[in-house]
C-alpha cells in the first residue's frame, strides 16, 4: 500500500474529506478512532463506514462509485414475487436485532472469518438501543430464519448485512424493507459495495459526489422517518 492512510485523532470526531479516499484499495479513507455512537453517527452522515476484520485496526471507507438501491427500482423476480404472494414468512421489524447481527457475524460458507467483529456487534447493538439501527426479520413457524440490519438516518437507510437459514428469507426481508421505506418516501438504500446478489435485486452504482448530495438533502431531513411509529408486525404482501 503506497499511500499513507490518515490516522484519526482519538480526541476529536473529525474525518478527512471523503474525496481524499484512496484509489487502491478503493475507498479506504482512514484508520483508528473508535466505534462510539457519536463517531459512527458522524461517519454515516458523511458517507463513511467501518469495515475491517478481527485483529486489524478500525478501517474507514468511502468508495467511489457507491452501490445503492433506489426503493422504487428494487427488482422482484418472478420467483420471489411468488414467494411473497404466498406469505410464507411472517415479517417483523426490530424484534430480534441482537440475534440478527449475531447470526450475520457468523462465518459464511467459502469465507474465512468475518468483518462483523465483536467490537462491531457491541457498537451496533448500542446504535440500536439509541434508535439508530434497525432490523427486519423473517420467521417461519415462529423460528427466525432470515433477516437484515442497517442504520437509519433522516430519510435514508444504510444497509449493513443480511442472512438466511431458509431459502429466499433474506430476499423477502429486503423486499419488505424496500416496501416500508418506499411508503416513508425514502429516496435511497445504501448498499456500500457491489456484489452479484445485490445487482440481481436492482442495486446500481452512483458517484461519490451524487451520494453526498443525497446525504446533504436527506440525512438531516426535517421530517425524518419515525421508526417508533412504524408497525412491528409488517402487513402481508
Amino acid at each position: 500500500m503506497k499511500d499513507k492512510i490518515p490516522l484519526l485523532d482519538p480526541d476529536t470526531l473529525e474525518f478527512p474529506s471523503i474525496h481524499t479516499a484512496l484509489k487502491e484499495p478503493e475507498g479506504l479513507l482512514a484508520t483508528g478512532g473508535d466505534l462510539s455512537v457519536n463517531r459512527l453517527t458522524r461517519a454515516y452522515r458523511q458517507g463513511i463506514f467501518p469495515w475491517y476484520e478481527e485483529g486489524q485496526p478500525i478501517l474507514w471507507w468511502s468508495p467511489d462509485p457507491r452501490t445503492v438501491i433506489l426503493p422504487g427500482r428494487f427488482n422482484i423476480s418472478r420467483s420471489l414475487r411468488k414467494v411473497l404472494k404466498r406469505n410464507r414468512f411472517e415479517v417483523r421489524r426490530d424484534t430480534a436485532f441482537d440475534t440478527v447481527i449475531d447470526i450475520c457475524s457468523e462465518p459464511r460458507q467459502r469465507a474465512q472469518g468475518t468483518w462483523i467483529t465483536t467490537e462491531m456487534k457491541f457498537a451496533y447493538k448500542e446504535l440500536h438501543q439509541q434508535g439508530l439501527a434497525h432490523s427486519v426479520e423473517c420467521y417461519l413457524h415462529s423460528e427466525l430464519v432470515g433477516g437484515l440490519y442497517g442504520i437509519a438516518m433522516g430519510k435514508l437507510f444504510f444497509g449493513e448485512s443480511m442472512f438466511h437459514h431458509e431459502r429466499d428469507a433474506s430476499k423477502v426481508a429486503f423486499a419488505f424493507l424496500n416496501r416500508l421505506l418506499q411508503q416513508q418516501n425514502c429516496p435511497l438504500i445504501d448498499c456500500q459495495l457491489p456484489n452479484e446478489h445485490l445487482a440481481s435485486l436492482g442495486a446500481t452504482p452512483i458517484s461519490r459526489i451524487e451520494f453526498q448530495q443525497y446525504l446533504d438533502l436527506y440525512a438531516d431531513h426535517p421530517q425524518p422517518i419515525n421508526w417508533d411509529k412504524l408497525p412491528t408486525l409488517l402487513s402481508p404482501w
